[in-house]
Formats: structure tokens, C-alpha cells, sequence
């Protein structure tokens, strides 16, 4: 019986705790239930089928949920996809944990548990009990970068492989050098006679296995005592056997009957020898895979020169606060993020965006940490600093999506899961029948052996997280950022990615290029009119009207009683006037007779302007026309996701002419306008019908369709609550990022699939011929030493593979 506690906050009085009791008590399995009001808690004890996941979402139903909080563990031995699956159970299983998901490529596991239940520093020693050291990373000790973590694994696996080479040298020379040469056994045999050569074979593969292939034993052995075998029980179970039973041979040789005494220590070194190489090998294309991430944490400088009361003085970056005067030198590393106070030049900010134009910089304008000045001296004031960055944002969110697993992932885990004992298996039954078929004990081993190595199942478990950790890198590198992992597989699905118009694929810095009058009014006082009701609203159109009656001079009227309506207009009041602008339905619901401006309105949007009407005090007169050019690249990034046979749709609130000449000038054949933000909703659920929709949007209007996509991108140019709503941020204002994240996604989920066939391929072809399935056909068997070569090749292969990824979408 299982007994833990949870953190029930939402609990008020002796009623709360009453139907918080009742709630549990209902669950199958549950025991007991005592809610305590004071600590705002309840402890419950269960037996299956409850489990502490099931037992929260019962006690969200009824109304009270659990605190929940994360953390991340480091975790150290994992090295096949039965070790990644094991680490997850042992959480999973624990009273308390709610969630947890492990990733073998970055070595860690994130866990979603119940505050109260259970510790941080308890999950560790979950999995360190487990088998595996694990310890929970933290903001104090943060976890090395991933590069930097597999170079010290690199360095530690190439150090273990050399000496294993070293001492396996003379084994494999002392056994395979007379099949390579045969004049060398009798050489051999006459200088140092037949039982020296056995003897000095025992002792060297004795030294591997103490030393370099020690890990195997440590890790592997456990496992199997505790009936859950992985990737390291399979090789320390085929090199053990491999080496006892040759000792036997050497020790006690009449325990074995004769013509069975042939030995095979070269086959036990040199397993060992192979894989420490294959996962060395691994271990260093698995840093490159994650040098994204640390070429990311080394765009941080070191130090800044700040004013400090009429000083400059060198600081750390960790010491920099908000406020602080940072003195910027021509070609200097930005330390970390703020407002320009005094200079004007250009900042190379393709870290950022992926674009390599430098972009003009202003007293008043932002700039992030870790882009680059160009030859003009700057001074800025600090805004953010440490985990408030940009630039460390962007690390942390790549880092999380490089830690989540796809959907795709859940087959692997189901057969990784079984995988394992299924080999062993397979492995004992391949040695019981070739030796009642009459081979020798020694031959019906070595076939054995040569099924536990060749089935060992890295590659299976580094196929999915490998390819999503290089993927997501090469996002942040073209300024995409994958918000959450799973995006990277729906967004491959979408059969329509559709945009909003204004910010998106224009400018969004609209201006005044046209006005009609439909009364005798001047156009000044029409305009000072306007500019005095938009002043107050932050809408691009309002602004734009109001740059113009600036430009002409003109003073914005006093306006009162300002009233925005989304989607429709503004109404105010000014100069004891009142007026309304916005669209010609805004005009007709509020009684207003449109027709003396409908022409006017028609020819401006039939031109590809946002007409805006005017009404003082009910009636029309007049129409401000105004223009928002699309981007650079819009057209560019339409074509680019029509040549993936994806199709292409526009979704605005403008005028249902003003939306067609964009969508004519860009190539977009759907267009739905003249829509509210609700309607954006309505617009992407009919899309929908015709399969997955990708929507990408930069304002807080297109938040609740960002949502409602399949996949929202929003532009890093947009408002917090779009980036919020979405699961991709093009960093940006660039709309080729959305085909750009098109594109890698569909590499990564390619790359994803060729890793798995080769890796479900790979086992599937060669256990049969490691069981010898061919050998009486006259076809070839497997031996321990080239099957350990065959895995090793395997897991290299596959992470070499992934790698290809960081030329995607270029």
C-alpha cells in the first residue's frame, strides 16, 4: 500500500475538506483520505488501480486542485532506451510524481510532482536506487551545458577505450593472429608453449574487465539481480560468459570434457573494447549535436563597462542591475539587454533573427544580449539581466523543447520496454538449439553471446531525442524556437498554414496615403478630428492617423469619453462632437447612412487600402484611406510553402477588398476578412476540415486563433500574449521563419523515421543471423566480437545521422 500527501489549496472550510475526502474516497483503491484544513493538505492512502496521477485529476474534477511543482534531474548511466524506460517507471511509480519524462540524449528527466508529497532530493534518490546516480539540477547548480556535458563523457569513454585497446592488443593478437597467419601459432606455440598463451590471455582480458569494462559489470549486474535488464546487462552477461567459461578452461580443466576446451577471451576484450569505442564515438557526436545550445550560452560576454558615478569601472555581467549605464565599444559583444541612451549606429542581431542585415539602433530603441555592436559607440541602460534575457529565454526554451518527447517516441518506448528480455530469450533459446542439434557447449554459447550484443537496443532509444535535440538547435540558430516539443511533429502534418494580415505579412506601420470628403469640411479639420479620438488608442491604424495630422502640423483635438469596440472602431467625443471611425459595419450599427462613402471606400480598398470611415454627430464625411505595404519577404515565404504543396490563407479584420489585393499582391489564393478576433477562431476551425492548420500572428487579436491552430507561430515581434498562445516564436518580425519552420520540421520528423527503420531494421535483420538461422544454408554466423561492432556501428550511425539536421532549412 502506497501512501502520500497533497497540497490542496483551494480548501476554505470544514465543507471543502468534506468533498475533498469524498472525491478521493470514490477512487478505486483508495484506503483512506484525511484532509487537513489548517495545512491545507490531505494525505490518502491506495492500492492499484489508484496512482497519484489518477488521484489528482479526481480531486481537479471535483474542484480542488493540487499545487503541483518541476524539476529536473541529472542523471548518469543511461545508455540504452531500457535504461531511459526504466528511469521513467521508477519515477513514475513513486506516490506523489504525477508525471516524467526522460531523455536519453540530454541525460535528464523532468518530473511534474505534488508539492508536499514529495522532495526533489527524494526523486533523486529514487533514480540513484534505481541504478542510476541522478541529482536534481537547480538555478544554484545549474546543469553544464549539453556540449560541454558530452565532451567530459567523450573525454572519460576515450580515456576507458585506449586502455582497454592496450590491454586487449595482446589477447586479440595471442587468438587471432595465427587464423590471420598460421606459421605464427607454431612461432608461438614453440616460444611460449600453449598453456602460457591461454595464461596471458586470462590475465589481460582479466585487467578489462576489472577496469575499463567494470562500468558494464557496475550497472549491468544490478540490473539483472533486480530483474530489470538493460542495454549494460546484455553486454556484461556476454562478456562474462565469454570469460568464464574460459577461465574454467584455463583453471579447472577437468571439469569440461574433452575436445571443449578451446577458450574465447578475445571475444569478451574485445566486446568490451567495441562498445566503449561505439559510445565514445556516440558521445562525441551527441556534443555536436548539442553545440547549439552551447554556442547560445557563449554569446554571453564575460564582463561590461558601466558609469558608475562619474566613473567607468569594468563588472562581471553576473553583478550588472537594472539601471545600470552599460558602455558599449565598436564591435563589442552586448552583455545583456536595454534601452540605448546615447548614440546612434547599426547591431548585428542575426543571433537573434537569423537575418544578417544589421539593424539601426537609436537613443529609445532595444537591445539584446548577446548581439553585436558595429563601429559606432553606444551607451545603454539596463532592462533585464541574468534569467530575464532574451537571450537566456531563447537558452531555456530550447532546452525544454530538446528535454520533450513526440508523439512518435510512445512506440519506441512500448517496444524498448519489452525489448530486453525478449533478447535474452531469444539468446537462451538460440543456445539450447544448437546444442541439441548436436553442437558443443562452447559453439552454442558463442551464438548466445552474439544474440545479447547484436540486440542490444541504443540506437532504438537515441533515434527520436537525438534528432529533436539537433533539430531544436538548428531552430534557435535560424531564430525559431520551438516552445514545446511536440510541435516539431504536428507542424510537419499541417496541410494549410494560414497568416493574419496586418504586422504579419505587412509592415504594420500603416500611413495616411488617401482622404475623401463627402461634406464641405476641410481636410484638416476632418484630420484633427480624428488624430484627437485615435490619440488615446494603440491600434497601428490610429497611429498612423495620427502621424499624419503631426505631419501637417495639426494639434489632435481634446477628445472624451473614448470607446474602442474590437474589430468595429473607436467612438469619441471631441470638441462636443461626437465621432465615430471604423469600418462600414461600425457606421451601420450604430444608424449611421454609409452610401454617400461607400464608392469612396470601394476604390481605396480595391487598391489594397484600409479605408477608415468617418460620422461626426451621425452623419458621414468623409474616408481616410490607409496603406500598409506588405513586408520584403511575404511573397517569398507564400511561394516557399506553396512548393511544399501546403496551402496558403489569410485571415483579417479589414475590408474584404483591402484583403484580396494584399492576398493578389502575395499569391494567396484563401482569404477570409473583415473578421473580429472570435471570427479568426471560426476561420481556422473551417480550415481545419481540410486537415492540420498552422496559423501565424504577431498581435494580442491573434492570440485566441493561435490557440485554436494545430500549431500556432507567433513573431517575436508580436505582443506577450501571442508569443504566449503559440507553440513556435519566430524570432523576428521575418514571415519566411514560418516556412523556414515548416521546412525543419518536416527534415526532423524524416530524420526521425530513417533513424528508427535503420535502428528497427538494424535488429530485425541481424538477430535472426547472430541465432544462425543462415548457417545451414551455408551462410554466415555472427560472432561476439563482430556483433559488438555491428551495435556500436548502429548507435553511431543514427547520431550521426541526426547531425545532417544542422544543414536543415538553410
Amino acid at each position: 500500500m502506497a501512501s502520500t500527501k497533497f497540497i490542496v489549496e483551494g480548501m476554505h472550510c470544514g465543507a471543502c475538506t468534506g468533498r475533498v475526502e469524498r472525491a478521493l474516497a470514490a477512487e478505486p483503491g483508495v484506503q483512506s483520505a484525511a484532509a487537513n484544513l489548517v495545512a491545507r493538505s490531505v494525505r490518502v492512502e491506495f492500492d492499484t488501480p489508484a496512482t497519484a496521477a489518477g488521484l489528482t485529476q479526481a480531486l481537479a474534477k471535483a474542484g480542488y486542485p493540487v499545487a503541483e511543482a518541476e524539476t529536473k534531474l541529472a542523471i548518469e548511466g543511461m545508455s540504452c532506451a531500457s535504461c531511459a524506460s526504466r528511469v521513467e517507471r521508477a519515477l513514475a511509480e513513486t506516490p506523489g510524481v504525477l508525471s516524467a519524462a526522460v531523455n536519453l540524449a540530454t541525460q535528464t528527466a523532468t518530473v511534474t510532482y505534488a508539492q508536499g508529497a514529495i522532495a526533489p532530493s527524494e526523486l533523486a534518490q529514487v533514480v540513484t536506487e534505481a541504478g542510476y546516480p541522478a541529482r536534481t539540477i537547480t538555478e544554484a547548480m545549474p546543469a553544464a551545458p549539453m556540449a560541454e556535458r558530452q565532451a567530459q563523457e567523450a573525454a572519460k569513454l576515450k580515456s576507458q577505450f585506449l586502455l582497454s585497446a592496450i590491454l586487449t592488443a595482446p589477447v586479440f593478437f595471442l587468438a587471432m593472429g595465427p587464423h590471420l597467419y598460421p606459421p605464427l601459432h607454431h612461432i608461438l606455440a614453440r616460444a611460449m608453449g600453449e598453456d602460457w598463451m591461454q595464461n596471458i590471455q586470462f590475465l589481460f582480458t582479466t585487467l578489462v574487465l576489472a577496469f575499463p569494462g567494470r562500468v558494464f559489470l557496475r550497472l549491468g549486474l544490478p540490473a539483472l539481480l533486480r530483474l530489470a535488464p538493460e542495454m549494460n546487462s546484455l553486454v556484461a552477461l556476454g562478456a562474462l560468459a565469454a570469460y568464464l567459461y574460459s577461465a574454467v578452461v584455463v583453471l579447472v580443466p577437468g571439469l569440461l570434457p574433452p575436445g571443449t576446451l578451446d577458450v574465447y577471451f578475445e571475444a569478451a576484450a574485445v566486446i568490451v573494447t567495441l562498445i566503449l569505442l561505439g559510445r565514445w564515438l556516440e558521445a562525441r557526436a551527441k556534443g555536436q549535436a548539442g553545440a547549439a545550445i552551447s554556442r547560445l550560452v557563449a554569446l554571453r560576454p564575460s564582463s561590461a563597462r558601466v558609469e558608475r558615478e562619474g566613473t567607468t569601472i569594468s563588472l562581471p555581467v553576473e553583478e550588472l542591475a537594472p539601471g545600470d549605464i552599460v558602455l558599449l565599444a565598436p564591435g563589442e559583444r552586448i552583455a545583456v539587454d536595454g534601452i540605448v541612451t546615447e548614440g546612434t549606429g547599426f547591431i548585428d542581431e542575426s543571433m537573434l533573427t537569423g537575418e544578417p542585415v544589421p539593424v539601426e539602433k537609436v537613443p529609445g530603441s532595444p537591445v539584446t544580449g548577446g548581439t553585436v555592436n558595429g563601429t559606432a559607440a553606444l551607451s545603454f541602460r539596463v532592462t533585464a539581466t541574468r534569467g530575464d534575457t532574451v537571450l537566456s529565454r531563447i537558452i531555456a526554451l530550447v532546452e525544454e523543447a530538446q528535454g520533450q518527447k513526440l508523439p512518435v517516441q510512445a512506440l519506441v518506448d512500448k517496444v524498448t520496454r519489452v525489448f530486453v528480455p525478449v533478447v535474452m530469450a531469444l539468446s537462451t533459446l538460440t543456445f539450447l538449439i544448437w546444442f541439441a542439434a548436436g553442437q558443443s557447449f562452447a559453439a552454442s554459447l558463442v551464438a548466445a553471446i552474439s544474440v545479447m550484443i547484436i540486440a542490444c537496443p541504443c540506437a532504438m532509444g537515441l533515434a527520436t531525442p537525438v534528432s529533436i535535440l539537433v533539430g531544436t538547435g538548428r531552430g534557435a540558430e535560424l531564430g525559431l524556437l520551438f516552445r514545446r516539443g511536440d510541435a516539431l511533429q504536428r507542424l510537419a502534418e499541417v496541410k494549410t498554414v494560414a497568416f493574419d494580415k496586418t504586422g504579419t505579412l505587412t509592415e504594420g506601420r500603416p500611413e495616411l496615403t488617401g482622404l475623401h470628403l463627402a461634406t464641405d469640411m476641410s481636410e484638416d479639420d476632418l484630420l484633427r478630428l480624428a488624430a484627437g479620438a485615435e490619440a488615446r488608442s494603440e491600434h497601428p491604424l490610429a497611429h498612423a492617423i495620427v502621424e499624419a495630422a503631426k505631419a501637417r502640423g495639426l494639434a489632435p483635438a481634446r477628445a472624451r469619453k473614448v470607446t474602442a469596440t474590437p474589430g468595429r472602431g473607436l467612438s469619441a467625443e471631441v470638441d462636443g462632437q461626437q465621432i465615430l471611425l471604423g469600418n462600414r459595419a461600425a457606421l451601420t450599427e450604430a444608424g449611421v447612412e454609409t452610401a454617400p462613402l461607400s464608392l469612396a471606400a470601394e476604390n481605396f480598398a480595391s487598391a489594397g487600402k484600409t479605408p477608415v470611415l468617418v460620422a461626426l454627430d451621425g452623419q458621414p464625411i468623409g474616408v481616410l484611406a490607409l496603406s500598409d505595404p506588405p513586408k520584403d519577404h511575404a511573397a517569398e515565404a507564400v511561394s516557399t510553402l506553396k512548393a511544399q504543396n501546403l496551402q496558403v490563407a489569410m485571415i483579417s479584420g479589414d475590408a474584404q477588398a483591402t484583403a484580396q489585393a494584399v492576398a493578389r499582391d502575395l499569391g494567396i489564393d484563401r482569404v477570409t476578412a473583415e473578421v473580429l478576433p472570435a471570427g479568426k477562431v471560426d476561420a481556422v476551425t473551417a480550415l481545419k476540415t481540410q486537415g492540420a492548420v498552422a496559423f501565424v500572428g504577431d498581435g494580442i487579436n491573434d492570440a485566441p486563433a493561435l490557440a485554436a491552430a494545430d500549431v500556432g507561430l507567433a513573431l517575436g515581434s508580436g505582443t506577450d500574449v501571442a508569443i504566449e498562445a503559440a507553440e513556435v516564436v519566430i524570432t523576428g518580425a521575418d514571415p519566411r521563419g514560418a516556412a523556414r519552420a515548416v521546412t525543419l520540421s518536416r527534415a526532423v520528423m524524416r530524420n526521425i523515421k530513417q533513424n528508427l527503420f535503420w535502428a528497427f531494421a538494424y535488429n530485425t535483420a541481424l538477430i535472426p543471423v547472430a541465432m544462425g538461422v543462415l548457417v545451414p544454408f551455408g551462410g554466415p554466423g555472427l560472432s561476439p566480437m563482430l556483433a559488438a561492432g555491428a551495435m556500436s556501428l548502429s548507435s553511431v550511425f543514427v547520431v550521426t545521422n541526426a547531425l545532417r539536421l544542422r544543414r536543415a532549412a538553410s
